[in-house]
C-alpha cells in the first residue's frame, strides 16, 4: 500500500477567511427523528476557504469558471520544495536547489506550522518574476501552504497575473507541515462549478 499525505486542513468554523470573505457556516435543513431518516445540512462558504483552487475567472473578468478546467493540471507528478525561511517573496534562488528534472508541479511549503485558526497577513507570497521562470520550466501548477500567491494587501496581484499570463493553475492553504521534500504524486481536483471562481478541493500526496 502506497503512503498517503493528506494535505487539505480541516475546515469549520474555525477556518481562516481571507479578511471580508465569506467563512464556513453549516445549518441543518433535517435531523434524524423519528419521522425523519437522515440528517441534512446547508453549508456556506467562500470557495477560498481551506485547500483550494483558484481558477482565471478569480482574476479575469473574462477567465475561466473552474469548472470549465482541465483536470491534468491537478493530478500527477508533483515536487515538494520547503522555503521556510523565504521572507515576504518566493523568489527562485529559494527553490534553486532542487530543480532539476522539475515535474510539471510544484508545491512550496513556506510555514513551520500551517495557521489554522488565524489568518496570516504578513503570509509568504511569490515573486512575479519566480512564477515566470516556473512556467520556463515547464511547470503546470504551483502549489503553497500560503492563502495567496500575492502579498495579503496587494491590489495589483502580479503574481495571479503571471499565472495568468502563462497559463498556469494554482492551490492555495496547502497543509504541508508534516511532508518531507520530494517527489509524489499530487491528486486535487476541483469541483465542476461551473460559474464559480475556486474550488475546494481535497488535496493528497501519494508515494510514487
Amino acid at each position: 500500500m502506497k503512503k498517503l499525505w493528506d494535505i487539505s486542513p480541516p475546515v469549520d468554523a474555525q477556518s481562516p477567511v481571507f479578511p471580508g470573505d465569506t467563512p464556513y457556516t453549516q445549518q441543518w435543513a433535517a435531523t434524524l427523528t423519528e419521522t425523519c431518516p437522515v440528517n441534512v445540512s446547508a453549508i456556506t462558504l467562500s470557495p477560498h476557504v481551506g485547500a483550494h483552487a483558484d481558477a482565471p475567472l478569480h482574476y479575469d473578468p473574462q477567465g475561466a469558471a473552474v469548472g470549465a478546467l482541465d483536470l491534468l493540471p491537478f493530478l500527477g507528478r508533483c515536487r515538494v520544495i520547503h522555503a521556510l525561511d523565504a521572507g515576504p517573496l518566493i523568489t527562485i534562488a529559494h527553490l534553486q536547489r532542487a530543480l532539476n528534472d522539475m515535474p510539471e508541479r510544484l508545491l512550496v511549503r513556506t510555514y513551520r506550522q500551517f495557521p489554522r485558526q488565524h489568518f496570516d497577513t504578513q503570509l509568504t507570497a511569490f515573486d512575479p518574476a519566480t512564477v515566470q521562470q516556473l512556467a520556463d520550466l515547464g511547470v503546470l501548477l504551483i502549489g503553497t501552504d500560503s492563502a495567496s500567491i500575492d502579498p495579503a494587501d496587494s491590489k495589483a496581484l502580479p503574481s495571479h497575473q503571471a499565472i495568468r499570463q502563462r497559463g498556469l493553475r494554482v492551490l492555495e492553504n496547502l497543509l504541508l507541515d508534516n511532508v518531507p521534500e520530494g517527489d509524489y504524486e499530487l491528486i486535487a481536483l476541483p469541483l465542476k462549478l461551473m460559474t464559480a471562481d475556486a474550488s475546494p478541493v481535497r488535496a493528497v500526496l501519494r508515494e510514487l
